[in-house]
């Protein structure tokens, strides 16, 4: 970890998803898959130190609670072997059709008490591998139309759901993970501060905090680095999903940067300016390679993104605080806007 005053050293993270086989809702994987054991030993070859996963990344759902416990260890052995860590572990809930009308959030009692079990499975894989933290996305706590569930008691059900997860666990630390729609029309979590009031309602706050993904963010018309700077303040970022998103279209995960360079700028700053990173917080990417890429070439997107957030983090070491301070006082900002610009292409 770096010291209070030096310079940030980034860890880096990705989920064995993001190397994938190409298929998406219009059309058929495209390329052969790699196994999970290709897909480990690309990370410290492309600068990662972190791998994070969903519960069944690690161990089959289907598998009885010794034999998940059992296979935990075994991927912990494996991550040992490549020098790599977990960032944390998470329950993929909305893959399973009891998860069809949400998880903690459904209208059915016997949902929302599956969700929870299934959950404390998922912790339980995230301790046998050393890992106290996780992720919850809210993929499926919404609604398509508004009258289908009472969106008040939905909020409460949220709250009471993570409560049991935190009595269940007094190690375990949350990150919630929101998305304003996509799979959901509706989502009764669509953004970090949504994702903040929650914590503040649960029985241990200090123990839920957030994740900002940019694509996310941009879904919902946000800038990703104000819900990350919203985060920073309360001392609730956690962790980051960087990419990137063309509008507000279907969750893209293009590579970080590729869409809109002074966007990711942007996001980069805040992370350096708010000392995202010094306790040891990742980098993480969740990022998708292109279909048309070829089987060979499935890992460029992944190290793409994290050297173009490398040089943007030298780019933000190199800009002049004290100028910047002098213009923002004199509210200069056609200036300002101009010194940014060209620092990003190369100009200073």
């Amino acid at each position: 970890m770096s010291g209070k005053n030096s310079p940030t050293r980034y860890r880096f993270s990705f989920g064995p998803w993001n190397i994938h086989e190409g298929a998406d809702p219009f059309g058929p994987p495209v390329r052969a898959p790699f196994t999970f054991d290709e897909k480990i030993k690309t990370y410290r070859k492309l600068g990662f130190e972190g791998v994070q996963f969903h519960d069944d990344d690690v161990a089959d759902a289907s598998l009885p609670h010794s034999a998940a416990m059992k296979r935990a260890k075994e991927v912990k052995k494996i991550l040992d072997g490549e020098g790599l860590v977990t960032e944390f572990v998470a329950a993929r809930l909305w893959e399973d059709s009891r998860g069809i009308d949400g998880a903690f959030t459904s209208n059915n009692p016997a949902s929302r008490k599956w969700a929870v079990d299934r959950w404390k499975r998922s912790i339980d894989i995230g301790n046998a591998m050393g890992c106290h933290e996780a992720v919850y996305w809210p993929a499926r706590e919404g609604t398509y139309i508004r009258e289908s569930k009472d969106a008040i008691v939905a909020v409460d059900r949220i709250v009471e759901c993570l409560n049991k997860l935190l009595e269940y666990d007094k190690k375990i630390r949350i990150m919630i993970e929101p998305k304003p729609n996509e799979p959901m029309d509706l989502s009764y979590c669509p953004t970090i501060g949504h994702a903040i009031g929650i914590a503040y309602r649960t029985v241990d706050p200090k123990r839920i905090g957030a994740l900002v993904e940019s694509a996310h963010a941009i879904l919902a018309n946000l800038d990703p680095s104000d819900e990350m700077a919203y985060a920073l303040s309360h001392k609730k970022l956690w962790s980051v999903h960087l990419n990137d998103q063309n509008s507000l279209k279907y969750d893209q995960d293009k590579a970080f940067g590729s869409a809109n360079l002074r966007r990711a700028f942007n996001q980069v700053q805040v992370l350096e300016n708010g000392g995202f990173g010094k306790k040891g917080e990742f980098v993480g990417l969740d990022v998708k390679v292109m279909r048309t890429q070829k089987r060979e070439r499935s890992f460029e997107h992944l190290r793409n993104s994290r050297e173009i957030f490398m040089r943007l983090v030298k780019v933000a070491r190199s800009i002049n605080q004290k100028e910047v301070e002098r213009l923002r006082a004199e509210r200069d900002y056609e200036t300002l806007d101009r010194m940014i610009l060209d620092h990003l292409m190369g100009m200073k």
